[in-house]
């Protein structure tokens, strides 16, 4: 007999889509006619981190923006980048920026009581690193779980794999 339904929940992010939108940004710093002598620039500050910097505050936020619209352009979730405020590094302002990879034990528990709490019957979330894996005896009672957790906001950017 086959085993039972089932998919993971994961947050994960393509670092290459993340460097193209770095990239992008990059370019677009060093063309746009507003950010020409303002010193604005984007690199990445590590493996899972940016930082971006102006020499004004303003112009620094600005091009914060600019690089969130090109990772929303590039399909991926706001949620995934956690950026903090703009602070003053000697002439210049900084923004530091992580990428968020995975799901931390406090949002999987959240998830998982989630599921049990509004879920269809018969489904089970087990906690499994940084992702959960949710078993059913029925497709369609995964799928319900699948709407249900997308009317959901976890504060991070979920996505629904290997679903079998």
């Amino acid at each position: 007999m086959a085993a039972n339904p089932s998919f993971d929940i994961v947050s994960k992010v393509d670092r290459q889509e993340i460097d193209n939108a770095l990239r992008q940004t990059e370019k677009e710093l060093s063309t746009r006619f507003d950010f020409r002598g303002t010193g604005a620039e984007i690199s990445w500050a590590g493996e899972e981190a940016v930082t971006l910097q102006a020499e004004t505050e303003e112009r620094v936020k600005a091009a914060l923006e600019v690089f969130k619209e090109k990772l929303v352009k590039r399909n991926i979730s706001l949620k995934a980048l956690d950026a903090g405020e703009p602070r003053s590094s000697g002439k210049t302002y900084k923004i530091d920026g992580k990428i968020i990879q995975g799901i931390d034990a406090e949002k999987a528990k959240a998830i998982s009581k989630k599921i049990r709490d509004e879920g269809p019957k018969g489904v089970q979330a087990q906690i499994q690193g940084d992702q959960l894996r949710v078993t059913g005896k029925k497709k369609d009672d995964l799928q319900a779980v699948i709407a249900l957790l997308k009317q959901e906001d976890f504060g991070v950017a979920l996505q629904f794999t290997n679903y079998r």
